[in-house]
């Protein structure tokens, strides 16, 4: 599914584009998502300007003149901005038309996004409120992750998958991070020393901010707002790897399920 990197791509590439812009109408195809999508999203968000797009986690926050339009993107959702002529396809779901005739466009064949619109703050509200902070914060100290962990005995690479820990580090980003940081996935995270802990921050920041540059991953369902994929799939490591040679040392990339999710790792690099 499409995590912090993604997400952030997907802001990046569509705030320029909208910001600015009022909202004409909206179109809802399908009565729900995850959630089922409020029937008065069209009264709610009409003539309102977008003042700009924020992200909190892998949540879409388009800042309104009155309030916020959460925006999450499941595990197939893709934003589009279209022209008002482009045809329909089979998925997409939501229409939100902009004042200059363009439509941002929402596709997601499982549904199982999200748009809410809410009035109040939005970091108060119950899906933000207990999330982590973010990871390329500048105000997450150093040994953030070391003090979080200790006395934890779940595996190190779930540790940094939780989101009341840590926002936006997914699988894949998970399996890269502890494989450049040199840490075995399947640790206690209450046995990673300082040091280890330092380095594993370190490591993680940059994974996602490499993945960022490039355009996040390369997902089967995941496009960018342009419609291109991502390329940071070029670049991994580890992950998708089972059996190749490992591209720092002449062992062999691990396969196992740590948490029901697929991590991969090396032995050698990792042990």
């Amino acid at each position: 599914m499409p995590e912090l990197p993604e997400v952030e791509t997907v802001r990046r590439g569509i705030e320029p584009l909208i910001s600015g812009r009022r909202v004409a109408q909206v179109v809802c195809r399908v009565p729900r998502l995850r959630l089922p999508l409020d029937p008065q999203l069209d009264r709610q968000l009409r003539g309102q300007r977008v003042q700009s797009i924020g992200r909190r986690a892998k949540y879409l926050l388009f800042n309104l003149e009155q309030g916020t339009l959460f925006i999450h993107l499941g595990m197939s959702g893709v934003l589009s901005l279209v022209d008002p002529d482009w045809p329909l396809s089979k998925h997409d779901h939501v229409d939100i038309e902009l004042d200059d005739g363009q439509l941002l466009r929402y596709n997601d064949p499982r549904r199982f996004g999200l748009l809410l619109y809410i009035e109040e703050d939005p970091f108060s509200h119950r899906l933000l409120q207990h999330l982590g902070p973010e990871p390329l914060s500048t105000d997450l100290p150093a040994d953030y992750l070391f003090t979080r962990s200790r006395k934890r005995q779940v595996a190190i690479k779930n540790f940094i998958m939780d989101q009341k820990v840590l926002v936006g580090v997914g699988n894949i980003y998970a399996s890269e991070s502890l494989f450049a940081a040199g840490i075995d996935p399947r640790r206690a995270a209450g046995s990673i020393k300082r040091k280890e802990a330092l380095k594993l921050l370190q490591c993680i920041q940059a994974v996602l901010a490499e993945a960022i540059m490039a355009g996040g991953t390369t997902l089967k369902d995941f496009r960018q707002s342009d419609g291109k994929p991502g390329y940071f799939t070029q670049q991994l490591q580890v992950y998708g790897r089972k059996g190749e040679g490992c591209l720092q040392c002449e062992g062999l990339i691990q396969h196992i399920v740590l948490g029901q999710r697929s991590t991969f790792y090396c032995a050698c690099c990792q042990g």
